[in-house]
């Protein structure tokens, strides 16, 4: 039944500012089933980011990321300066640190990072910037660890790195 005050159906959600957001759609963001939280350009964080779900940096944070199972992706705006635990890790802006992403790391065309990347997989594309240590693949044994390990400061193996 609809109310002629208002104009709205009986029954229906009431907003403080007059309308009901619609969810932003994002082609570049991460797809998930209860949304990813966010940080804009217009916030600066300093400390310890902790959580469970998808989140979006673009603005400045310094400090540590740790999503235990959730995506992080770094927006074109964002900048990094933090050690990262992921499940994903999606790099288009800058990162300065250490990037464990358990599943998958991916430097877009505009991605940089500075810093070590340790990852099952990695995806880089055309015009990505890498420079740091890179180890990729299934962590290795203690029993059979590689003897050139200590000695070499850079190691890839192309098997699971994709240049896009």
């Amino acid at each position: 039944m609809w109310k002629k005050e208002d104009g709205r159906p009986q029954g229906a959600p009431e907003s403080s500012t007059g309308f009901t957001p619609s969810p932003a759609k994002d082609a570049g963001a991460p797809v998930s089933s209860r949304g990813a939280a966010s940080i804009g350009q217009g916030i600066r964080i300093k400390g310890e980011i902790t959580g469970s779900e998808d989140l979006i940096v673009d603005g400045p944070v310094e400090g540590k990321l740790q999503l235990t199972n959730g995506s992080l992706t770094v927006g074109p705006n964002g900048t990094v300066k933090a050690d990262i635990t992921a499940r994903e890790v999606i790099v288009r802006g800058r990162v300065e640190g250490k990037i464990l992403g358990r599943d998958r790391v991916q430097l877009s065309a505009t991605g940089n990072v500075t810093g070590e990347v340790q990852t099952q997989r990695l995806a880089i594309e055309d015009g990505a910037v890498l420079r740091g240590k890179v180890e990729t693949g299934r962590p290795n044994e203690k029993g059979g660890e590689d003897r050139n390990s200590s000695t070499s400061p850079s190691k890839v193996n192309a098997g699971n790195v994709a240049v896009i």
